[in-house]
């Protein structure tokens, strides 16, 4: 009997720690430096994955992060490959009717990118230009509702390092891309020597939504209250902004 009542105990105390540390299958899309990303060993990190795993270490969860394609990252949460999109998703109305959304995380801008000594005065200024898009993206939305209507040519790609491949090889006179991947993932570096930030910073909400948020699905209320604390918490106690400083030069988590 007593072999009995053990077992019983041991068991529960298993399915405790089980519940306590079981994994959360987050999704991510490794092509937006700097805010995902691969090390040359191939292991994902940036902003939003190093976010992710200090929101797991806050609600006593491992994190297992899964790659997904931009443009399938909702079907994919639908399907129940994965638990949560942790991949700079901005919130927006559109999302909101497939998907649920914890708070923002961050809210940067984005911004119009061509080739030095355009003359860019607005949309219409690069009419018949060729301008590469995240397909899926706000950035694409934008683009589709501002610029394909004046005239200027729109490009989806699947991933936004394609879209720099092909700035880079003379296919593209530009794209429209958050302003810090931008940055780190494209005029930082040798190959955006020749491109430049034009215009206003874009915060239309029409477009862009109210900032980057974590995606579930509908109906996850419990974890979607234990990750809105979490984002509370890190906020609170220095931990978003040692991951935010080492990115970043100001503070992501913005308007």
């Amino acid at each position: 009997m007593k072999k009995v009542l053990l077992a019983v105990a041991l068991g529960s105390i298993c399915a405790l720690s089980f519940a306590q540390g079981k994994d959360l299958k987050v999704a991510i899309d490794p092509t937006y430096e700097p805010f995902t990303f691969k090390t040359a060993d191939g292991k994902p990190t940036g902003f939003d994955v190093d976010i992710a795993n200090a929101l797991c270490e806050q609600i006593k969860r491992k994190c297992v992060f899964v790659e997904q394609v931009w443009d399938s990252m909702i079907p994919g949460l639908q399907a129940k490959k994965y638990d949560v999109i942790i991949s700079s998703m901005s919130i927006t109305e559109d999302r909101l009717k497939a998907i649920d959304f914890t708070d923002k995380y961050y809210n940067t801008p984005s911004r119009v990118v061509v080739k030095k000594g355009v003359n860019y005065t607005g949309p219409a200024s690069i009419k018949g230009k060729k301008i590469g898009v995240l397909k899926g993206s706000t950035q694409e939305k934008y683009a589709m509702g501002e610029l394909k209507t004046v005239g200027v040519e729109v490009i989806p790609y699947e991933a936004q390092d394609q879209v720099y491949l092909d700035i880079k090889a003379g296919r593209l006179d530009g794209t429209v891309a958050d302003f810090v991947e931008v940055t780190g993932g494209f005029l930082s570096k040798p190959e955006g020597k020749d491109y430049q930030l034009v215009g206003p910073e874009l915060y239309i909400e029409k477009y862009f939504g109210i900032g980057a948020g974590i995606g579930l699905r509908k109906g996850e209320t419990a974890l979607k209250t234990e990750l809105n604390g979490a984002i509370k918490a890190i906020r609170a106690n220095g931990v978003y902004k040692k991951i935010n400083d080492k990115y970043f030069k100001f503070d992501v988590y913005g308007k």
